[in-house]
């Protein structure tokens, strides 16, 4: 029997983007599974269910590439709710079948449009009335963004998908004129596109309140850049570095290091930060003040970048010829302080962190991360070795950018398999769940790891291959690998470390 413990600020929890959930659907969805999630954290006695970011997905079906940061992916709404609702028939969902261990986005997206399709058709024709009033005043609460976000849309698909940049030159620098017609010859559009909005909103904050009410906190996750082909630069090309036909003329990514010779290029436009600050960073703020609605805490993605990002000229094909170039530092986290009340933000400072960075991040009072794998295998830092920690700290396994840790330590060589042994005491013959103990055991605040290392999977449960430009993203577990058994050892731990 455990003793009445003062936990202080510890606490753990496990990373799991809702695609991953399982059901017959193709992909995980904010239905049944969702709330069976929620519950199979609880009995593990889990404080925490970490997301990545939620909006909607555009190029290689990435959430860090979003054609909108306030919008949700309408592809995550659940077809049992739907039912449930009255905007669908149980008939309309037989004869599905799709992969139970993978996501194939492009099949499973046609088949969501088509429900989703189906459920404003019923809703247009009377189905669930008592919907409607709620509807409305979701569309006229969310209307700062929901109206470029629901013309953008429509506009993409009336041009086939292409990028914004490729539309006729009076849309792409948004004539009132242009802008005008569009609006008027694609309104039943629009408002099937505010319709999806709505009923992700209404499914989503339904589970967070579940989750809540549990005593189980959301993790959310917020990129530092936004997507070029996103209604956030088509809609404020002033708040990013555009030319004349609003293209990047420098774009986002990071130097040359011992991860790549030649940097990464994301490919991001980037800010014009003092054009923000003329705004008093209004975008910034509502952009996390809408982050707020769905989660409790923000992972901000990249945090380096808010002290000198990497600036590289438009068209290179490699990130090498950049330049480091200062960002907003303190002046946008004080102004965030002061409209938020607060800074409910998670610093991920991992790459190349500069004794500017780690000043800014100790300023706003932020916790930093640690990962595990990077103590062990791979590009070592000692930074991330436990002894090492402070207690204001995140400590992960490993990312949805890492290899699942079972997969890890499969591939890291001998050397670094023995130091890892020497630092356990003892050989490891289940690393994920020994890298686990590690992290929660140690003296770090919050401790976390993906659901892959909770169920001991190998790289074939990997999120994402950074670097990769397809096949990510498409990992979901499965109902029955949540055994009780499994919960209960993941609790038992928890609670043995006082979290």
């Amino acid at each position: 029997m455990s003793q009445k413990r003062d936990k202080g600020n510890r606490s753990a929890g496990v990373l799991l983007h809702p695609t991953s959930l399982p059901g017959p659907y193709g992909m995980g969805d904010l239905g049944p599974a969702g709330y069976a999630w929620v519950d199979s954290l609880v009995r593990a006695r889990q404080s925490w269910w970490q997301v990545l970011p939620l909006g909607p997905t555009g190029y290689g079906d990435s959430p860090y590439q979003s054609f909108c940061t306030f919008a949700g992916n309408p592809y995550l709404v659940s077809p049992d709710l739907l039912v449930q609702d009255g905007l669908l028939k149980r008939s309309d969902l037989e004869g599905v079948s799709f992969s139970h261990d993978h996501v194939d986005y492009g099949p499973v997206i046609q088949f969501k449009i088509h429900l989703l399709e189906r459920a404003w058709d019923g809703f247009q024709s009377g189905a669930a009335p008592g919907l409607k009033a709620e509807f409305d005043a979701f569309a006229g609460q969310e209307a700062a963004w929901l109206e470029d976000y629901a013309l953008f849309m429509a506009l993409k698909d009336a041009h086939g998908g292409a990028s914004w940049v490729q539309w006729e030159p009076e849309l792409v620098v948004r004539q009132p004129a242009a802008l005008a017609q569009a609006r008027q010859k694609l309104a039943g559009t629009l408002n099937l596109q505010k319709f999806r909005q709505f009923l992700f909103f209404r499914q989503w904050r339904a589970l967070k309140r579940y989750a809540n009410e549990k005593k189980l906190k959301l993790m959310g996750d917020t990129p530092i850049f936004v997507s070029s082909d996103s209604v956030d630069v088509w809609a404020n090309p002033a708040l990013f570095f555009l030319d004349e036909r609003r293209r990047p003329t420098v774009m986002a990514g990071v130097p040359p290091d011992y991860f790549s010779a030649t940097g990464q290029l994301w490919g991001n436009p980037l800010y014009h930060w003092d054009a923000l600050r003329q705004t008093g960073y209004d975008w910034w703020v509502k952009r996390v003040q809408a982050t707020l609605k769905l989660v409790d805490l923000i992972r901000l993605d990249h945090f380096r970048g808010f002290e000198a990002y990497w600036e590289v000229p438009a068209g290179r094909s490699t990130a090498q010829d950049g330049r480091w170039v200062k960002g907003p530092g303190m002046d946008l986290f004080q102004t965030l302080h002061s409209k938020l009340g607060g800074l409910p933000f998670i610093a991920e400072d991992l790459g190349l962190i500069t004794d500017e960075v780690e000043a800014l991040r100790i300023q706003t009072g932020l916790m930093g991360m640690r990962v595990l794998q990077f103590a062990f295998g791979g590009a070592t830092e000692d930074r991330f070795l436990p002894h090492n920690f402070e207690r204001h700290t995140v400590v992960y396994t490993g990312t949805h950018d890492n290899d699942t840790t079972v997969g890890w330590y499969r591939s890291i060589q001998e050397h670094e398999r023995r130091f890892l042994h020497r630092y356990l005491g003892r050989d490891s013959h289940d690393p994920a769940w020994d890298l686990m103990r590690l992290a929660w055991s140690s003296v770090a605040d919050y401790a976390l790891a993906p659901l892959q290392d909770v169920l001991s999977l190998g790289t074939e449960a990997r999120m994402n291959f950074p670097g990769r430009p397809s096949g990510n993203w498409a990992w979901r577990y499965k109902a029955d690998m949540l055994t009780p058994a499994l919960l209960d050892r993941l609790a038992d731990m928890t609670d043995v470390y006082w979290r």
